[in-house]
């Protein structure tokens, strides 16, 4: 019988295989016995280990030197360890990607743990007798989930069992298992972009691209707003959903058909959204907008500054973002003036200088532009950075102006005299107005200082705006 190595320092171990990590777990003994903390959520994440909400335990319990079992992958993840005996554990990475096949083996006893991430095949076999196998999954047994499995006597892998695979028991089923020639990969979990149809959504499909397990969604495939949205996946199979959904007629919102629509699909639709992610761990983006503060701050807002919306767009916005903070793995994009394809502020101040029309411009609300791609970029790198959950300012980098500053950069950049640009207050504009007008914030600067403190460096907006205007690569997405 092995003997199990008390009080080591709780520690992890990354493996050659990713996400696959080994930990030392102290175990602490006397004439009674030993004790342990197999799973402890708050110390273990902070080495490191992803929150990955077990919602199953499970204990296998093999009374013979030499049972084994596997290679099995599984669509979830698994934290494995040992109550009694010991194994040899094997591991092969059966996900699609450059480190499919790859295998990593193993002593496992009381005093060591392994985070196998979904898609990592895997097996035991036992080195004692009366060796009880225990693991947390975070997800629950399905009939209908989708599994891959490797033979355990595999050519390829060339797994070197401690006891020969001819002198231990398997059972058929494992021996039937197919070589890793003949094993399907296991794609990621899907993502699913809302609101495809519109500018941010066209930006994302642009920047995600058409990997098979990336879905895009316009309102016409799955309408936020409905009652069912609930049942209308299964769910169980995404990893991440980016809201891009959203009501944005800001004047209208504040008519009482308007005021209904904003806040189904701002507020209503996006706590559906985050019950969903927190029922099947998958990870919520959604988008933010400088209309849930007043504009009144001396500087820039950073993402902690207290909610003040004007409006009831603003505060359909508001009260989306505090329902996608409930869900445990958000973020949230917060960003303003926002330029992609389709009709936009920049392209009607190109159009208006061609046609030679002379506009008045507001020039008291003063922000920054956001180009959608770089909001599809900066919600690509807080994913594959795994960046910690939160609440993220993105907008294009440099100075700050007014609409009215842009509106003769527009000019000047078309190639036309930006001294044909008059200056006008919000007030004014709207002076006379027939119709509903929603207040806007006078100041809609956003700090960058956290997204950048991720690595992400937002684009410059001069640059952006040069580049929009001539078609360098033209800018695709919206609001």
């Amino acid at each position: 019988m092995g003997e199990i190595e008390f009080s080591k320092p709780l520690a992890a171990t990354p493996t050659p295989i990713p996400g696959l990590v080994v930990f030392d777990l102290p175990v602490h003994g006397d004439s009674r016995g030993w004790f342990k903390e197999n799973w402890q959520r708050e110390k273990m994440t902070a080495l490191g280990l992803p929150d990955f909400g077990p919602v199953q335990n499970n204990i296998s319990f093999n009374d013979a030197i030499g049972t084994t079992r596997g290679i099995h992958a599984e669509p979830w993840d698994k934290w494995v360890s040992v109550a009694t005996g010991r194994i040899f554990g094997a591991w092969v990475d059966l996900r699609e990607g450059p480190t499919f096949g790859a295998v990593f083996t193993a002593e496992i006893d009381p005093s060591t743990a392994i985070f196998v991430p979904r898609g990592v095949g895997n097996s035991y076999q036992t080195l004692e007798a009366d060796t009880a196998y225990t693991y947390l999954a975070n997800d629950h047994w399905s009939p209908d989930a989708e599994y891959a499995f490797l033979n355990l006597a595999d050519e390829t892998a060339a797994i070197d069992w401690p006891i020969p695979l001819t002198e231990v028991e398997i059972s058929a089923k494992d021996k039937a298992h197919p070589g890793l020639a003949d094993v399907t990969p296991v794609a990621p979990r899907k993502t699913l972009v809302l609101g495809a149809g519109g500018q941010l959504g066209r930006a994302l499909h642009a920047t995600l691209g058409d990997a098979a397990h990336i879905e895009y969604a316009t309102r016409a495939d799955l309408d936020v707003t409905t009652g069912d949205l609930a049942t209308a996946r299964r769910w169980r199979d995404y990893g991440t959903i980016i809201n891009a959904a959203a009501y944005t007629a800001v004047d209208t919102a504040e008519t009482p058909e308007g005021r209904a629509a904003a806040w189904q699909a701002n507020a209503a639709s996006v706590a559906t959204l985050a019950r969903i992610a927190d029922e099947h761990g998958i990870t919520l983006v959604h988008i933010s907008s400088d209309y849930v503060f007043d504009g009144t701050a001396d500087g820039a807002y950073t993402e902690d500054a207290a909610f003040s919306p004007l409006g009831v767009y603003g505060q359909t916005k508001a009260a989306g973002d505090i329902a996608a903070a409930t869900a445990a793995r958000h973020y949230i994009t917060r960003t303003s003036w926002v330029i992609g394809e389709g009709n936009n502020f920049v392209r009607t101040m190109a159009s208006l200088a061609e046609r030679g029309i002379d506009p008045k411009v507001v020039s008291d609300q003063i922000g920054r532009l956001t180009f959608t791609d770089d909001i599809a970029a900066a919600i690509t790198h807080l994913l594959t950075a795994r960046a910690p959950y939160g609440t993220y300012n993105v907008t294009s980098s440099g100075r700050a102006r007014s609409w009215a500053d842009i509106a003769r950069d527009v000019f000047r950049l078309a190639g036309h005299d930006p001294a044909r640009v008059s200056d006008v207050t919000t007030v004014e504009y709207f002076a006379g107005a027939t119709t509903p007008v929603a207040p806007r914030p006078l100041n809609s600067v956003l700090d960058l200082t956290k997204i950048t403190a991720t690595g992400f460096v937002p684009g410059d907006v001069d640059a952006g705006l040069a580049a929009y205007l001539a078609g360098s690569g033209e800018r695709s997405g919206a609001e």
